[in-house]
């Protein structure tokens, strides 16, 4: 699961209506679809757009929000920030057990920029569905990813289980909602070698906590640990493909790093991390 890379960025205004060639006719006929999750899960759209279900889940609606002849579809990236999903037709819509069940079809409209345009605009209102015509002239380029977006976002801290190879997609990429929720918290982490099944107990606290901590482990495999400096060094920065990133437990930002630092400590005499895994102090 790799996230695109930026492949340009903007530094003046430019014309989003004919970036993605959109007519006047679809504009006119169209509906913006502004895909966000309930909160506090705002990137719900964008996991099931890597999943490959959007699709499926923007034709299932509990009103008849799609009756123009046309949808263009943009999913919640972060604050002020859409995904270019797509441009859709509309076929037709069903009425099943409560539910509106639209069929859809993709246009063949700059579907290269489908999972890779980003869109600036400031939604501050709370409806979700409205005329494009009122507001594309708005939108702004912020960048076009060189790949499609395909990281998943943040699942919630106590559903962190990652490689090392996808912590540094995620860290190159600055993958938004992962970097978000890893700078908002303190806490401690653990690092599973899944070669041999050793241990490492780490915290994080400080500026940006977590994503700071992180960020070390992504760019040299062993983030200035001796014992993990000294296996990276014998064996090649390959072998941090072993290594599985987790989150024990995560405390306020306004927690005493004291208190993260006794955390660390009773969670190394836990899991004998010192005796059997690579804490050494």
């Amino acid at each position: 699961m790799l996230s695109g890379q930026n492949d340009h960025k903007s530094d003046k205004p430019m014309d989003i209506k004919n970036l993605i060639g959109v007519s006047e006719e679809i504009i006119e006929n169209s509906k913006l679809h502004f895909a966000i999750g309930p909160g506090p899960n705002y990137f719900e759209a964008l996991e099931i757009f890597c999943r490959g279900e959007f699709k499926q889940w923007q034709e299932d609606q509990s009103r008849k929000n799609f009756e123009k002849e046309y949808i263009l579809a943009l999913i919640y990236y972060g604050k002020n920030e859409w995904l270019f999903a797509g441009v859709y037709k509309r076929l037709g819509v069903e009425y099943i057990n409560g539910r509106y069940k639209y069929s859809t079809v993709l246009l063949n409209i700059a579907s290269d920029l489908v999972g890779r345009l980003v869109i600036k605009y400031d939604k501050s209102f709370r409806q979700s569905y409205v005329h494009t015509r009122d507001h594309i002239d708005k939108f702004e380029l912020v960048e076009i990813l060189r790949d499609r977006y395909t990281v998943e976002p943040f699942p919630g801290y106590e559903k962190v289980k990652i490689n090392y190879q996808l912590l540094k997609s995620i860290v190159v990429q600055e993958e938004k909602s992962w970097q978000t929720a890893l700078s908002i918290v303190k806490g401690v982490y653990l690092i599973s070698d899944i070669s041999n099944g050793k241990l490492y107990v780490g915290s994080a606290y400080g500026e940006n906590s977590f994503w700071n901590r992180w960020k070390e482990y992504a760019q040299n495999g062993h983030g200035g640990n001796q014992s993990l400096k000294k296996v990276i060094n014998d064996y090649g920065t390959e072998y941090a493909n072993n290594f599985q990133f987790s989150i024990l437990e995560t405390r306020g930002m306004n927690s005493e790093d004291n208190e993260i630092i006794k955390r660390e400590s009773f969670w190394k005499e836990i899991l004998l991390s010192r005796e059997f895994g690579y804490n050494k102090n």
